[in-house]
């Protein structure tokens, strides 16, 4: 494949010096001995070395931000937002600082780095200027019209656990916390030990921007030691990573009694209707599939095309993906950046290698890119995938999309809700009508009509989650911010009661009250 290599590209910055490094380290509660390496994907050299919390560390960041939470909780709603509203401002006053940390520990391109820096933006300004209104006192129907007055509350839960993962760790580190936060609780937060350093620096910017201390509190360390420990301790659990962690999570989280959101994995598909507009399509499948290298749960692995236009697509998709630029460069210049970290690349090549050997075809890619760095892979195109191959089922998570055609839109239908997952779909056609029918007919929390995940995920007023395999619950919209609280419902009874009054007995009561029903639905009372 036709891949940039030319020697004039903008040379690598220096990493973050210690004493910066040093000092993202410190807000974390972090004092156990043991260190873990952070290896910089785009070089393979060390990092960081990051601490590890012990268990006294994160009960001590418990005890320090179940205090907190008692007084944030009786700030008012709209004051606890325009912290979200000044956080807003200075992410994108200071946005170079943080597109160099996500970029030096993560490794995709730029542009991805800054779609996290545009997700903590609309977070902010969505649940700062719509939050405090989802979490206002609000009038219900009450049983005896007049006289029963009901009022619904919503109460934070207390600490939210929250496990991060590292494929989008200024994103998916901050946005879910600041809803928890708003909500009126406080976080203890274990990001992925690869990433964690944009996740510590969302809470220095959180603290400049005049959220309390103690009430957003970091720990480090693996998920099996330190994520654990975590999850057992919260009064809701949050997180993102696989289904078989996700899975672990529910059953701890379920034995509390705590509410818990997965944000799980995906085989997510895209389908490429016969009316479709091919150009738009093969422009957009290029970011559908190899955004963040294909390290979004929400990319797309399979493309499926109607066969009419199968060579087509295909012809425009190739060349659009050979025509890629991919390489190490902390500006806008390149269109793919690298893996994370070497177990990433092994499973990408052995998900190709696997489909290679039973007989799939690489159209394009299908090589790892040692001379760009360690970690790279090149964008990788497959036709003719047999069912049994493991990236027909498993997720890649990685620059790897397979193509198939159809045969009629039942069938494309078909294609997409195979496996047991269902987090994100894409169509693409120029009738939007028929667009949105087969949307509703996908089985995915979300369908995106002429895009690829952006718009759906970008819309926060509207929930944002996965069915079957890909998760539990929702985040962004009402439900984003509500799950972090607990409803209560006031019922206050006025002039009398609602028991047998003296001397009519339990017959007559039950027809008078019969009565009362029969008109109350006359009347069109709910």
């Amino acid at each position: 494949m036709a891949v940039d290599t030319r020697m004039d590209r903008p040379a690598l910055p220096v990493p973050p010096t210690a004493d910066r490094l040093a000092e993202l380290v410190a807000r974390a509660r972090a004092s156990g001995t043991k260190r873990l390496t952070v290896v910089a994907p785009y070089t393979g050299e060390t990092l960081v070395e990051l601490p590890q919390s012990t268990r006294k560390d994160i009960a001590e960041a418990y005890r320090e931000a179940g205090e907190a939470q008692a007084r944030w909780a009786r700030v008012p709603p709209r004051e606890r937002a325009r912290v979200l509203l000044r956080l807003h401002d200075l992410v994108l006053d200071r946005q170079r600082e943080v597109l160099d940390l996500v970029q030096w520990e993560n490794g995709k391109a730029r542009a991805h780095a800054f779609e996290e820096v545009a997700d903590v933006a609309l977070s902010c300004r969505y649940y700062g200027r719509s939050g405090p209104a989802y979490l206002m006192p609000r009038r219900r129907a009450g049983l005896v019209p007049l006289l029963t007055q009901v009022v619904e509350l919503h109460h934070p839960v207390g600490v939210v656990g929250v496990v991060s993962p590292w494929n989008y760790p200024l994103a998916l580190g901050a946005s879910d916390t600041l809803a928890a936060l708003l909500a009126g609780n406080a976080v203890v937060q274990r990001p992925d030990p690869q990433t964690s350093l944009a996740c510590l620096w969302a809470a220095g910017l959180a603290r400049e921007a005049g959220l309390p201390d103690g009430l957003w509190q970091i720990v480090l360390g693996s998920g099996e030691q330190v994520g654990s420990a975590v999850l057992d301790q919260a009064d809701y659990v949050m997180f993102t990573g696989s289904t078989r962690t996700g899975r672990n999570v529910a059953q701890r989280a379920g034995r509390r009694l705590v509410g818990c959101t997965l944000e799980l994995g995906g085989k997510n598909p895209m389908l490429v209707l016969r009316d479709a507009d091919l150009d738009r399509a093969a422009e957009g499948a290029v970011r559908a599939c190899f955004s963040s290298s294909g390290q979004l749960c929400i990319s797309m692995e399979r493309v499926c095309v109607a066969a009419s236009r199968y060579d087509a697509f295909v012809e425009r998709f190739v060349a659009r993906i050979e025509a890629m630029r991919l390489g190490a460069a902390f500006d806008f210049s390149m269109d793919m950046g690298s893996l994370t970290s070497q177990h990433q690349l092994d499973v990408v090549s052995a998900h190709v290698e696997d489909a290679r050997e039973q007989g799939a075809h690489v159209l394009t890619g299908g090589v790892a890119r040692p001379d760009l760095g360690p970690f790279f892979y090149a964008p990788t195109l497959l036709a003719n995938v047999p069912g049994t191959a493991k990236c027909a089922t498993e997720e890649t998570f990685g620059p790897v999309v397979s193509v198939v055609p159809f045969r009629g839109e039942d069938e494309a239908v078909r294609l997409a809700n195979q496996g047991d997952y269902g987090l994100n779909a894409s169509v693409w056609t120029t009738d939007i009508a028929r667009g949105r029918d087969i949307a509703s007919r996908i089985r995915a929390g979300t369908v995106n009509v002429n895009e690829a995940y952006a718009a759906a995920w970008g819309s926060m007023d509207a929930p944002m989650g996965g069915m079957g395999d890909s998760g539990l619950g929702r985040r962004h919209g009402a439900v984003g911010v509500l799950k972090y609280t607990e409803p209560q419902t006031v019922a206050v009874q006025r002039v009398m009661g609602l028991g047998r009054p003296p001397g009519v007995t339990g017959e007559q009561w039950a027809t008078l009250f019969t009565g009362g029903l029969r008109a109350l639905k006359r009347l069109g009372r709910r």
